[in-house]
């Protein structure tokens, strides 16, 4: 057993020959093994130290045959330890009743006289199950603490999020807000690039400053400029009176350069000055101007890809990337989908189990603003209350895993099954499962229903 080696077994049994037998037969498998001879006495024990498992009888007074005392302690463990697996040794006169508390929770039942090998693979496989139930818990405590504190310390600028992956990317993004110097947030379109650049203005020693953004892919290349450094009264046609810049308008704060890799390489050289010096002149002018603006840019583009190109400035790419943010897409965080599906859907709807499964499934090519679109048009198209499936409007994208490739683990189930809080219909739609489907693999595995 070495997964459960050196775990503790308490024995709940009037019979000192079971408790014998038993600990001779557990001690060959190094288990410990403590033993109480009524109900009072094995609460008692509980409450003294930590126990991995219980094997307790129905019957404790001389000449009783009715399971009601073997009900009433595995109801006493059941309220004060409600995670602790409970094994009942039962005759056939009270079967019906050890079957009755199983469907009530508890483990599993074995008839006496029992068989040793029956036994010791069920004992192994509850204890194995209970350090992995254990380790999960203590990781998802771990994870909601470190949230918590997250969520305490800084201003998050109301980010729905719930994946660790997201985690570790807030973490970093929190820890060089206050730092002087440019950050580099890159990853694919729509994954939520400008509400980090948000939190990291939120969280700075300019949150008070303005905050200013400009997407360089939205303008042509000649505008961009201008709308950087801003122009001057006939700098070009059209530009009948001064205006100031974005660089100007975020004097004392922060200005969010989106897709940075759609500047010019003109423009880029002047970013650059400006990045050392503070200094820069409007277009049409030789004034040079003074700022302090702390610069966040973003880009799915490959820069070094584009430096070896002679398509970005190998110097400017080092001055933006003091800091890299990499944003994963949404597909790389599993865990956000549905928090900011049912964030998106607003109010008097809910997503119905086949919803929340379709949602998991899909791959999310468009990350974030994909799914703030799709959970927009469902909320117009259902019905009723409950968002389907068929609300989604879901279209396949690439080709669709096999059966084999697309059935989880046995990590992933129990993993799902404890963030969960073993809601099995809840755990399904994390998996993208139906509950039968679930309940069928979940057999095939040898897990047991929780």
């Amino acid at each position: 057993m070495p997964h459960s080696a050196n775990a503790t077994v308490l024995v709940i049994d009037d019979n000192p020959a079971v408790a014998t037998a038993l600990e001779v037969l557990f001690s060959l498998h190094e288990l410990r093994t403590l033993h109480a001879a009524t109900p009072e006495e094995g609460l008692a024990r509980l409450r003294q130290e930590p126990v991995d498992l219980v094997i307790q009888d129905m019957n404790f007074s001389a000449d009783t045959t009715s399971g009601e005392e073997g009900e009433a302690l595995f109801r006493a463990i059941r309220a004060e330890h409600p995670g602790l697996p409970v094994v009942l040794l039962t005759a056939w006169t009270h079967l019906e009743s050890a079957v009755d508390l199983v469907k009530a929770g508890a483990a599993d039942y074995l008839a006496k006289p029992w068989d040793d090998n029956k036994l010791l693979a069920t004992v192994s496989n509850l204890l194995e199950l209970g350090q992995t139930s254990r380790a999960l818990a203590a990781r998802a405590g771990e994870e909601r603490r470190r949230r918590h504190q997250l969520e305490r310390d800084y201003d998050l600028c109301g980010l729905v999020w719930a994946d660790p992956a997201m985690e570790r990317v807030l973490s970093l993004a929190c820890q060089v807000a206050r730092a002087d110097v440019p950050v580099l947030v890159t990853g694919p379109n729509g994954a939520g690039k400008e509400k980090i650049a948000e939190i990291l203005q939120a969280n700075s020693a300019v949150r008070k400053g303005p905050f200013v953004t400009l997407n360089c892919g939205a303008l042509p290349s000649e505008l961009i400029e201008a709308e950087l450094f801003g122009t001057e009264a006939g700098a070009y046609t059209g530009a009948g009176k001064a205006r100031e810049g974005k660089f100007e308008a975020a004097d004392g704060g922060t200005l969010f350069l989106d897709e940075i890799g759609n500047l010019p390489l003109e423009g880029q050289m002047k970013l650059l000055r400006v990045l050392e010096t503070g200094r820069f002149s409007r277009l049409g002018s030789n004034q040079e101007r003074q700022v302090k603006v702390r610069v966040i840019s973003a880009t799915n583009a490959d820069l070094p890809a584009m430096i070896r190109e002679g398509r970005f400035r190998e110097d400017l790419y080092y001055r933006l990337n003091v800091i890299e943010i990499r944003l994963p897409g949404l597909a790389e965080r599993p865990r956000d989908i549905l928090p900011l599906a049912n964030h998106f859907l607003g109010p008097g709807k809910r997503l119905g189990e086949d919803a929340c499964a379709a949602l998991l499934r899909h791959p999310w090519p468009g990350h974030v603003r994909e799914l703030k679109n799709v959970m927009r048009r469902a909320s117009l198209l259902s019905g009723g209350e409950v968002v389907s499936a068929a609300d989604l409007g879901l279209q396949p994208v690439g080709a669709r895993p096999t059966a084999q490739e697309s059935e989880p683990d046995r990590e992933a189930i129990e993993q799902a099954l404890a963030r969960a809080g073993g809601i099995v219909s809840q755990a399904a739609a994390e998996l993208g499962l139906s509950r039968q489907a679930l309940y069928r693999r979940m057999e095939r595995l040898g897990i047991a229903r929780p």
